[in-house]
């Protein structure tokens, strides 16, 4: 059984191959393009793939897309409209290019993938997964563990935000969900968007600012207490929600309401390149605290609810090492 996996047109386009159960291959585009955090369609990645094991692309059982693209936009139109008439300027901008991308998808990824070789579809179907089954399946299969609570946060998939699942065996059963707009991720991106780092690729350098802040004074306490009481309206377990008043990536192609942050925390929006004052450092181990505390409380959660002694995580947020630091603690 060969089974083809790919993800693309958001950001890391990558491609994988699954043989009888196992990963025999694995690539990221940017390797072959050198584009970093490439999106495109992972041509390059698929030949490596297919040529590490030897095989053509007819030879496939099955090509699985990453995510659900239809899903993803109900929920980007459901959204607009919520937030209606707010952002009718980007979404007028915005909306060919989704159609083309999602309404059209399986057309469009065919057309790519014909690129590389003619498939027979009657015998190798082009499927589709939901994005945090996706993220859960990838943590789990290659762990080697029987049993599992595995725990998934991003931004965002097609609604999903936070994800608790139990596995066993080969069954992922998703126990709690929460939607966006609600989201730790967009939280934390957020917050690398006001100090001055790119969405989607400057994270890591966030993370990377806070062991620079002072901790537990009065500065980073009293960040947090503004984080807590403005930013976030409720608790994990009873639904973790955003004050959406101060966030605008719901009808803007943009994270934050600019002026209300600066506000709120007393400072200027930081420009890539300008200088990082101790504030800014300050603010970096406010957020990154945060981010830990909430992801804690989840990992308890998720220990009471599920019972096994495994954890899997996935999804951005993930990639905190920090954070997955203080868990293994």
């Amino acid at each position: 059984m060969l089974i083809l996996g790919i993800s693309c047109f958001y950001h890391d386009a990558a491609a994988a191959l699954i043989e009888d159960g196992r990963v025999t291959a694995a690539a990221q585009e940017e390797r072959f393009s050198r584009i970093k955090h490439d999106d495109n369609f992972p041509k390059q990645a698929i030949q490596y793939c297919l040529d590490e094991a030897g095989i053509q692309i007819s030879q496939l059982d099955a090509i699985v897309f990453y995510e659900k693209p239809l899903l993803k936009f109900e929920r980007i139109l459901e959204t607009f409209t919520s937030v209606a008439p707010k952002g009718l300027q980007s979404f007028l901008f915005a909306l060919p290019k989704w159609i083309n991308e999602k309404i059209l998808f399986k057309s469009y990824i065919k057309k790519y993938l014909k690129e590389i070789g003619e498939i027979d579809y009657k015998k190798t179907p082009l499927l589709f997964t939901e994005h945090h089954i996706s993220h859960a399946a990838g943590a789990f299969y290659p762990s080697c563990y029987d049993d599992a609570a595995i725990i998934v946060i991003d931004g965002v998939g097609e609604w999903a935000t936070i994800t608790i699942s139990q596995a066993k065996g080969k069954n992922i059963e998703i126990l709690k969900e929460i939607h966006f707009p609600h989201s730790i991720g967009m939280l934390y991106s957020a917050f690398t968007y006001f100090l001055g780092f790119k969405v989607n690729s400057g994270e890591y350098k966030l993370m990377g600012l806070s062991p620079y802040g002072n901790k537990d004074s009065i500065e980073v306490n009293a960040f947090k207490k503004l984080i807590y009481i403005y930013l976030i309206k409720s608790e994990v377990k009873n639904g973790f929600q955003l004050n959406m008043d101060f966030f605008t990536y719901q009808y803007r192609l943009k994270m934050i309401d600019d002026a209300k942050w600066e506000k709120l925390f007393g400072l200027k929006i930081r420009k890539d390149e300008e200088e990082i004052t101790q504030q800014h450092c300050d603010l970096a181990l406010a957020i990154q605290e945060v981010t830990e505390e909430l992801i804690l409380e989840l990992v308890r959660y998720a220990k009471n609810i599920i019972p096994s002694k495994n954890l899997c995580l996935s999804g951005g947020v993930a990639l905190n090492c920090v954070a997955n630091g203080k868990i293994l603690q």
